[in-house]
């Protein structure tokens, strides 16, 4: 008999270091690589693992983030076991708070897992960039006979002060966790790596809804699952931890590596972006087995024009979403969401340009990342004088640009040199 799963996705972080592209969105609905939200990556991960039952937890700036799951995630069917629902924050704790941490999300939507009557419960974030058949992590939760599974990935020791550090026995089994420990246990059998959590859980039901109840009635839990509820199962019950590099993905070589990316800050989101454009990435969109599934959108093609010597529209080592005019424009090593302009003699070199942005005449960018419908005036330059930059712009430690969007078409005309 088949195990019947629930998928819960935590949407709710306010993605704070991922400002200013946060600051009007949720951080699982900032776009990415082109035409997608960060969310659709565990969305479509689910629902290749045939997950049809999920609910997604929003909470802050979650607009930008409801609209898109309305346009691009609804099921066709009248079967009651498929959906894909949106849950804003109930306040059903005794004060009526917001969720005040990622098990007090679960504890207030209790009733929505006692409905379903799972099996297991899947929860899971929805603010990584990866591909996870969640069917290899189910399989072997149930062969473990596991209260808990928590997806765990190899990292090198030097990265255990970034993370929560899990500490397991050569079973798999969880004896403790070490949060952002520079001097964590590394992996039994490899001592220069460590498993970080990714913050992806799987329980039994029946554990989950007793470990919630019994977190909710401790009045000095932050009530959060790595905080709180599990370092206290660690070296007790039964929770173990799943090694991501043995995930395999229908479609892929064998040998591949599994990828996984927190893009938690400016720089791990425009590196992670900059990921898919290499002539073998290695976040492979162009698998038909395993589809990255999004919002479907009226777009014409994509269109280069003029071939003029010094006036040609040409894209190279570039993702170019459909939409985009490129009219004499040079794009190189770049990421073009939908329907963005590149007019006559504008450089754009290794940049992410969100949708529906214009860049002018004779303008150049570099390093740099435009939020939508920003209008680059001609003759403007961006990414080529930081101090410049810093004073109209968020620019970061390594040089990184981004120019803050608005909901209608904006100038940056101050920036015209």
């Amino acid at each position: 008999m088949r195990v019947r799963v629930l998928g819960i996705v935590l949407a709710g972080g306010k993605g704070t270091r991922l400002y200013p592209l946060t600051k009007e969105r949720a951080k699982p609905a900032v776009p990415f690589g082109g035409k997608y939200r960060i969310i659709d990556f565990v969305l479509s991960n689910f629902i290749n693992s045939g997950i049809y039952s999920i609910y997604v937890l929003t909470q802050f700036r979650s607009q930008s983030l409801l609209q898109h799951l309305s346009e691009g995630w609804q099921f066709g069917t009248l079967l009651k076991s498929q959906f894909i629902i949106p849950v804003p924050a109930q306040m059903r704790s005794p004060g009526e708070t917001w969720y005040q941490g990622t098990a007090d999300a679960i504890y207030q939507n209790m009733n929505l897992v006692e409905q379903a009557d799972p099996d297991a419960v899947a929860i899971f974030g929805g603010d990584h960039i990866y591909r996870m058949n969640l069917n290899n992590m189910l399989d072997f939760h149930l062969d473990k006979g596991a209260e808990v599974t928590v997806a765990a990935i190899p990292v090198h020791k030097r990265h255990a002060s970034e993370f929560g550090v899990i500490e397991a026995n050569e079973d798999g089994r969880i004896l403790a966790f070490h949060e952002k420990n520079p001097t964590a246990p590394t992996i039994p059998g490899d001592d220069t790596r460590v498993y970080a959590s990714m913050g992806n859980y799987i329980f039994s039901t029946r554990s989950l809804l007793r470990l919630l109840a019994d977190d909710a009635a401790e009045e000095a839990s932050s009530h959060d699952f790595g905080r709180d509820i599990l370092p206290k199962l660690a070296g007790q019950a039964k929770i173990y931890a799943y090694d991501f590099q043995d995930n395999r993905i229908p479609g892929e070589p064998a040998d591949s590596e599994p990828y996984w990316r927190d893009v938690g800050t400016i720089e791990a989101y425009y590196e992670a972006n900059m990921d898919l454009r290499t002539i073998t990435p290695a976040l492979n969109l162009y698998n038909p087995e395993w589809p990255l599934r999004s919002a479907s959108y009226a777009d014409p093609p994509a269109k280069f024009t003029f071939d003029d010597a010094n006036r040609r529209g040409q894209a190279i080592d570039s993702i170019v979403s459909g939409g985009c005019l490129l009219s004499g424009g040079m794009v190189r090593a770049s990421i073009l969401s939908r329907g963005v302009r590149v007019h006559s003699g504008a450089i754009v070199d290794e940049c992410v340009i969100l949708d529906n942005c214009d860049i002018g005449r004779r303008s150049k960018l570099r390093r740099a990342i435009l939020d939508k419908n920003v209008r680059v005036p001609e003759d403007t330059q961006i990414g080529y004088d930081l101090e410049h930059d810093r004073q109209f712009h968020h620019v970061t430690e390594s040089g990184i640009v981004v120019v803050a969007g608005e909901r209608t078409p904006v100038e940056i005309s101050s920036l015209v040199l």
